[in-house]
């Protein structure tokens, strides 16, 4: 996420807490997604799992109204398969 940070201009925050803190009755009224989560704005990105960077970019650019983004250049592996 820090490299999309980097790319955007937007403001990213990372909460990591023990386990245990996010199973208290507390943070279930807080009505935030099941950690690990990720959210843009108010949207739930996922929750209770990983998010690819491609997807999470995919969503940033859809929030800050910019187009898709492209696809990455690959290195000389992918570059060895590709046909054409």
């Amino acid at each position: 996420m820090p490299g999309l940070g980097e790319n955007y201009d937007i403001d990213i925050e990372t909460i990591e807490k023990p386990k245990e803190e996010y199973m208290t009755d507390e943070y279930f009224e807080l009505d935030l997604p099941v950690a690990p989560a990720v959210m843009v704005g108010d949207e739930i990105v996922v929750e209770g799992t990983d998010v690819s960077d491609k997807q999470l970019e995919e969503v940033i650019c859809r929030h800050l109204g910019l187009p898709k983004p492209t696809a990455h250049k690959k290195g000389i592996l992918g570059r060895i398969g590709r046909k054409g």
